[in-house]
């Protein structure tokens, strides 16, 4: 008796598209980082251009290695390993891509804005609202497409790993949306909606 094996196909094009920008941001993010730390010991590195001081390539450089070197690395090893623990493919691969690319257009609004001094002045969570408004974007289809994802997998056990996954997506989107919420006075300014101890108690449970 002939048994009906059903092929499963996975979207492995977002996940290769991950990867290789894990690699540019990581190459990007530490060379910048090897440049201001040289200009600690050279300060003349800032050849007196204000987008080259240190005060605007270091939250450059930790934009860079956090969020688009790890942020990278963390969506598209959580899109491999959904798939292939979940025996299904990516719940919506046009969400995926879309995943992808507004990621990277974070990055590079990111990598334009802050040497420009576009910034909230807040450690690790510097960018200015409309860009913070484009991550929840990105973020939330994220979470539709990994969730959506072990929702229709093929087994019934949910791997650890996907736990872990799950927990990192809502925690970073709850952190997200808590801190960064503010009043815009302008396209490029905005004000936090808390003051004083409150809002570096806020800032601060974020950043750790």
């Amino acid at each position: 008796m002939s048994e009906n094996v059903i092929q499963e196909t996975y979207n492995d094009r977002v996940v290769r598209q991950f990867t290789v920008m894990t690699v540019v941001w990581g190459i990007v993010g530490m060379l910048v980082g090897v440049f201001i730390a040289a200009q600690l010991y050279w300060p003349s590195l800032n050849f007196d251009i204000p987008w080259l001081s240190y005060g605007r390539l270091r939250p450059l450089h930790t934009n860079a290695v956090i969020f688009a070197f790890g942020g990278s690395a963390l969506i598209g090893t959580s899109l491999y390993v959904v798939q292939r623990t979940s025996h299904a493919r990516l719940f919506s691969d046009r969400l995926a891509a879309f995943v992808f690319w507004g990621w990277q257009l974070v990055i590079v609004l990111a990598a334009i804005t802050l040497p420009m001094g576009i910034t909230q002045g807040k450690e690790y969570a510097e960018l200015e609202w409309p860009i913070d408004l484009l991550i929840t974007a990105v973020w939330v289809s994220y979470a539709v497409v990994f969730f959506g994802t072990i929702a229709k997998r093929r087994v019934k056990h949910i791997y650890v790993a996907n736990w872990f996954y799950g927990a990192f997506i809502i925690t970073i989107a709850l952190l997200h949306i808590v801190n960064n919420i503010a009043i815009p006075v302008g396209l490029t300014k905005s004000y936090p909606v808390y003051s004083g101890a409150v809002d570096a108690m806020v800032q601060w449970w974020y950043g750790h």
